[in-house]
Order: structure tokens, then C-alpha cells, then sequence
């Protein structure tokens, strides 16, 4: 079941400000938490707050995994043989940013308290092959990339897809980072140019990120890095339609009430013999065959983007919808009658053959 989640840092907030934003991503259906204990050294006030927090998170069927390392582990006097000490903190989980050899890690999966062990899906494949090589319980090992506080610094699409997969083949949960654009956000780091995974996402609307990572099949989780993302993007995430691509659209002026409804209300799927100019979506020429479509808008240049329904002026393609790939030359008879959101554009190319999808008025 694909998930949303949220992060939350007791060392850098209030109580007060951090069960208020647990309130707002429950209302919306986030499940998950996100917190950091990397940076929290064995303080005692300290880490009964992030209790706190946690069995907050609980009450509201929220599960809160937090981020270690070895150092950690030493510094609070946990060994890899017993975490209880992380069970009574409230979490369902630990994620291991660092890790050791592979056999500790294993070695955790069997813990009499079901917590999970999350591995860092980042670094590459090897360190997940050394785990499995020491045959873990998968039902209690999970993954999730990193994200990166530093411009420039996060991972390519390839050595996400890399990574991304040797975990899928083996049926292990994962999670990757989407960074908020509220202007009251922070990160557990003192630098935050924004808490994604993948560097091209950092600049684009978080529903974007979001519908990029899920449209991978790689990703079960999507996560918002930063604290505190605005209600606005709460609401577009917990809105979102997980298990579909829906893409954000404007309509032409001048479109008819059967081409808008063709658009925005008929399911679509991308036909199996596809083409490298279009999309193309045919169930609607046959719904509407007897439908006439007047030429309204046969802009000359179609752009990338554009999404089109031919006239009847074509006879057998009359009222197919289609999504241009490319820019090409229109022929007269085809209507430019909406566009894809220029932010969204480049979802078109990862669209599959028989892939279904929406799209949604902007």
C-alpha cells in the first residue's frame, strides 16, 4: 500500500508546534514520520520529548522511524543484540543512515519487538546485498533514500532507478524524500536548500515530486523532508491519487462541453503500439463517433505538451484523445484543446505502453 509521510525534529522544535502539524498530516491520511536522532547525544530531556512525540505520532496510528548510525548507538549505550531502548521510545522503527557489515543489520530484523530496520537506499546496492547475503527477516527490513540539504547534491534519476530496483526485486518496502517550498521550513541540518532525493525534484511542486516518485513503481512512500510543510501542500499530497499518474491540465478557450468532458471526465490509457509524437488515448472516438467536432483551434506549431482531439475532419480519429511528445506541424484538422502544466511535462515521457492515467484541471 503506497503511503505519505511527514518529518518532524524534537531537537529543533516545540512540542506544541509538532503535535499541531502530526494533527494537520493525520486530517490529510499521512501514516508515517520521519525523525532524527543523529544529531541527539544522550540527553535525557531531550530524548523524553522525542518520546513524547512519538507516542503522540501513535495515538494517531502514525508510525515514527527514526534516522541513526553506530555512533549513535555507542553514544546511547545500545548494542546491535538488544534495541530495546528504541521500542520504549515509542518508535516502529530504526533507519540506519550509516550501517556496519551487514550481519548486525540482519541480526536486528529478528528482534523480539518486530521494530523495523530501515537501510539507507542511497549508497548503492551492495550494502542491501551484503544484508540479504546473511538472510534477514525481510518482514521487519525496509529502505529509504537519503535526502540532500545541499543544491547539486542529490541523486541522479539512473542511480535512483539503480537502487530503487534491488530493493523492489526483493519485495522490501521503500521510501524516498520530497521537499516542501513553505518559507517556514527547517531540516535537522543547518543548511537546507530544500529535503528531496532526487536533485531534478527541488525546484518543482511538491504534488509533482510526488506523482514523479510514485509513477516510478519503485516508490511505496513518499515523505516530505523539511518541517513544516504549509496546510496548501498537505492537502495536495493527501489529495492525491497514489495508485494513478494524474496530471495537472489548463483548457483552451473556445473547447466544447464534449471535448472538456473527454479531457477531464474519460478514463485514459496509453495504447500498447505507441508512438514517439503521441499519446495516445482511443476509447473516447468510439464513445462519441457520432459526435460532431468542429475545428476550433488548429494552432499550426503543436508544441510538447499539448493535448489534442482531432476534428471530424478525420473520419475514423474523430474525438481520440492524444498528447503531443514531440512539436510537429498540425495538419488543420486537429484541435489543440488543452495543454499539460508546463511543470508536468516531463511526466509525459515516462508514461508506459497501456499505462493508465487522469487529467485534472489545474
Amino acid at each position: 500500500m503506497r503511503e505519505l509521510g511527514i518529518s518532524v525534529y524534537p531537537a529543533k522544535s516545540s512540542e506544541e508546534e509538532d503535535y499541531r502539524y502530526i494533527d494537520k498530516a493525520f486530517k490529510y491520511g499521512f501514516t508515517r514520520i520521519f525523525t532524527n536522532l543523529i544529531s541527539v547525544e544522550n540527553d535525557k530531556a531531550l530524548l523524553e520529548r522525542f518520546k513524547r512525540v512519538c507516542l503522540y505520532a501513535k495515538s494517531n496510528k502514525m508510525e515514527v522511524i527514526a534516522d541513526i548510525n553506530p555512533e549513535v548507538l555507542k553514544n546511547l549505550g545500545v548494542s546491535f543484540e538488544d534495541i530495546e531502548f528504541f521500542y520504549n521510545l515509542g518508535l516502529y522503527g530504526i533507519r540506519f543512515d550509516t550501517g556496519s557489515g551487514g550481519f548486525e543489520e540482519s541480526l536486528m530484523t529478528y528482534n523480539p519487538y518486530n521494530l523495523k530496520i530501515e537501510i539507507n537506499m542511497s549508497s548503492g546496492v551492495k550494502y542491501m546485498e551484503s544484508i540479504m547475503e546473511y538472510k534477514p527477516n525481510l518482514e521487519n527490513l525496509m529502505g529509504c533514500h537519503n535526502f540532500y540539504p545541499l543544491r547539486y547534491t542529490g541523486i541522479s534519476r539512473k542511480h535512483f532507478e539503480k537502487c530503487s530496483a534491488a530493493f523492489k526485486y526483493y519485495s522490501i518496502p521503500t521510501a524516498a524524500f520530497v521537499t516542501s517550498h513553505s518559507r517556514a521550513t527547517f531540516g535537522p541540518w543547518p543548511d537546507s536548500d530544500g529535503l528531496c532525493t532526487l536533485e531534478e525534484h527541488r525546484n518543482l511542486p511538491i504534488e509533482t515530486q510526488a506523482k514523479d516518485l510514485f509513477n516510478t513503481g519503485l516508490i511505496d512512500t513518499v515523505i516530505i523532508g523539511d518541517c513544516y510543510a504549509s496546510e496548501d501542500e498537505l492537502r495536495a499530497l493527501g489529495s492525491l491519487d497514489k495508485n494513478i499518474l494524474s496530471l495537472n491540465v489548463e483548457l483552451e478557450e473556445g473547447i466544447s462541453n464534449i471535448e472538456k468532458k473527454i479531457v477531464l471526465e474519460e478514463p485514459h490509457f496509453n495504447r500498447g503500439d505507441i508512438s514517439e509524437y503521441l499519446i495516445r488515448s482511443t476509447l473516447s472516438r468510439i464513445k462519441y463517433k457520432d459526435n460532431v467536432f468542429k475545428v476550433f483551434n488548429p494552432v499550426k506549431q503543436i508544441k510538447k505538451g499539448d493535448i489534442l482531439i482531432p476534428s471530424s475532419e478525420y473520419k475514423r480519429y474523430a474525438g481520440e484523445l492524444q498528447i503531443a511528445l514531440k512539436d510537429m506541424e498540425n495538419s488543420g484538422k486537429i484541435n489543440v484543446v488543452a495543454k499539460i502544466a508546463p511543470e508536468e511535462v516531463f511526466l509525459l515521457d515516462y508514461i508506459q505502453p497501456w499505462q493508465k492515467f487522469k487529467l485534472k484541471l489545474k
